[in-house]
């Protein structure tokens, strides 16, 4: 299995990249955000099963800003703070996110226990532990602190960009999808099919904590 699976999705050389340089690289950094969003399996399946059922651009718009807020703060509490957690753990719960975006998508939640959990605040609280993982993994670069909040900024905003361009490739593929007429018929495969590559994520972290 690809080492990348074991981690939150930095580079050797980006990692090596950032430990080197000193001092404030805002474009360097909203680069690597942008590409740790595009390439970002785990971040970009849990907006699929954000936006699976979401067909206005406003309430898409409001779910996304919420996991962004969430992913944002834990990103620059956790370095600013150095809350040390480890980063498998983290990231078998961002595993554990797309299995309970899957279920929340199947209506799993109101079968089982009678009520619909509050999708704005899950996607929020989901957000928080997918900007914890990222910044285990910073932690343990031990970045040069000049400019260190600058760079972060850069960072959060190449997450951004990186997210707006990731979105729009998936709200297309989706637009097109539904208009093929066998969305709904295949809606519930393709949750599945979500569901599982979430528990597959968590056991590879896990895999990965028990093995470190």
């Amino acid at each position: 299995m690809p080492l990348s699976l074991f981690s939150h999705g930095v580079t050797i050389g980006d990692a090596g990249y950032i430990q080197e340089i000193t001092g404030i690289n805002f474009v360097p950094f909203m680069y690597l955000g942008a590409k740790h969003m595009v390439t970002g399996y785990d971040h970009l399946l849990f907006l699929v099963g954000v936006i699976f059922f979401l067909y206005k651009l406003k309430d898409i718009g409001i779910y996304v800003s919420l996991f962004a807020v969430g992913h944002s703060s834990t990103l620059l509490l956790g370095v600013f703070a150095d809350i040390h957690i480890n980063a498998f753990l983290i990231d078998a719960i961002i595993g554990l996110s797309v299995v309970y975006k899957a279920l929340d998508n199947l209506g799993a939640f109101q079968r089982w226990f009678g009520f619909q959990p509050n999708t704005k605040l899950s996607t929020l609280i989901f957000g928080l532990f997918h900007g914890f993982g990222l910044a285990a993994k910073i932690i343990e670069f031990e970045l040069d602190s000049t400019g260190l909040l600058t760079n972060l900024i850069a960072f959060n905003v190449g997450v951004e960009i990186g997210q707006l361009l990731a979105l729009s490739t998936i709200l297309i593929l989706i637009s097109y999808w539904r208009k093929q007429g066998n969305f709904i018929k295949h809606a519930y495969s393709a949750n599945v099919v979500l569901m599982t590559l979430g528990f597959m994520l968590t056991g590879y972290q896990l895999f990965g904590y028990f093995n470190s």
